[in-house]
């Protein structure tokens, strides 16, 4: 017995000096590499790339990523993907992840290789599992991921964090990731550099804008959608929704109202910051004589555009209720490259022989 008893005694102390020869970070929360689970789920909001959040059957669960998680079959953990989890015990509490997987979500579009872009700059929190909310210097773009998607460059995808991506256009009409690699520079978007940013005064009935556009590659009808802006139209087309960014060179005269419903053509090129941008804008417009304007009753008023204005009938919504305006004798448009709803404006105007008021200068407030 007395020779057991020393066995252990030997074997307590041996215990007790490798604890204290061990490297530091060695005493920090450790995961075992046995797996204890395997787990479904969607990832969540909040998730990091330190810390995922997976919506399961069974609730809510938060688990650990290390440098040795293996994410070479999963680097998108955006909200709402379907991802498979083997996790392990940690030393700390938590559950660390081992391995992470998902099956082929999405099948993929025809892409064209012709014309590429590389962008940078962090994922948006309103970006789900297929589309890609990214804010550029620039701008928002949407960008969709593909099983093809190129991610060796990167660790995990993750809301907030910067990258730089590859992009292409597809059949569907959006751009698609060709690759995507994390970025160390941190993207700041500068007010005022937008596509689209309209310098202080544009005429809209004379000459032609004086910026001069690069040359039309393809041309595209549609619906305005209730997504469009003063320097963005959304159009809604027979091949899905497109995004055009709106230029000081942009020829807007005959189709300056993009009010949601509101038919048009829009030439265009593919820019070198992954954008379509318009060169010209054409609407539906009646073409009818101008009648006999009176000039001796001019006013002047200040209102808001309505939904229901297209190219020929501005509908204002001013402070002593909505007026109608025929934009048939338009002289001048002043420090407004395009009318969407809500916009603000004050103009002159006068009745005509028609009976109706038409408006004669506009400026964009």
């Amino acid at each position: 017995m007395g020779k057991y008893r020393i066995i252990k005694l030997y074997m307590a102390l041996c215990l007790a000096v490798g604890v204290f020869v061990l490297p530091a970070n060695r005493l920090g929360a450790q995961a075992s590499a046995a797996v204890v689970a395997t787990v479904q789920g969607t990832v969540m909001a909040g998730t990091t790339s330190d810390l995922l959040k997976l919506s399961t059957k069974e609730g809510d669960m938060e688990i650990k990523m290390d440098s040795g998680t293996d994410t070479s079959a999963c680097k998108i953990l955006l909200p709402d993907y379907k991802i498979s989890v083997s996790v392990s015990h940690g030393s700390d509490g938590y559950l660390h992840a081992v391995r992470i997987t998902t099956e082929a979500q999405a099948p993929t579009v025809t892409l064209d290789f012709s014309t590429s872009a590389s962008v940078t700059g962090t994922i948006g929190d309103k970006t789900t599992s297929e589309l890609l909310y990214f804010n550029t210097p620039q701008g928002e773009m949407e960008i969709k991921l593909d099983s093809t998607t190129n991610m060796s460059g990167c660790s995990v995808l993750v809301v907030d964090r910067s990258y730089n991506i590859v992009c292409v256009r597809g059949s569907d009409a959006y751009m698609h990731a060709v690759s995507i690699s994390d970025s160390t520079v941190p993207v700041v978007p500068t007010p005022g550099t937008t596509p689209g940013t309209v310098p202080g005064q544009v005429s809209g009935a004379g000459p032609a804008p004086s910026v001069q556009a690069p040359a039309a590659s393809a041309s595209v009808t549609g619906t305005v959608t209730e997504r469009t802006e003063e320097n963005f139209l959304f159009l809604q087309t027979n091949g899905g929704e497109m995004q055009f960014a709106i230029d000081a060179s942009t020829d807007t005269r005959s189709g300056m109202v993009l009010t949601p419903g509101n038919k048009l053509t829009v030439a265009f090129y593919h820019g070198s910051d992954a954008y379509l941008h318009a060169v010209s804008i054409v609407g539906i417009k009646d073409n009818v004589a101008v009648p006999d304007m009176d000039k001796s009753d001019v006013a002047t008023v200040t209102g808001t555009v309505g939904d229901d204005s297209d190219q020929n009938v501005l509908y204002l919504d001013t402070q002593q209720g909505e007026m109608q305006l025929k934009l048939d004798a338009v002289n001048s448009i002043n420090n407004c490259k395009a009318f969407v709803s809500g916009k603000k404006l004050t103009l002159t105007c006068t009745r005509g022989s028609d009976a109706y008021m038409h408006a004669i200068d506009i400026w964009g407030n």
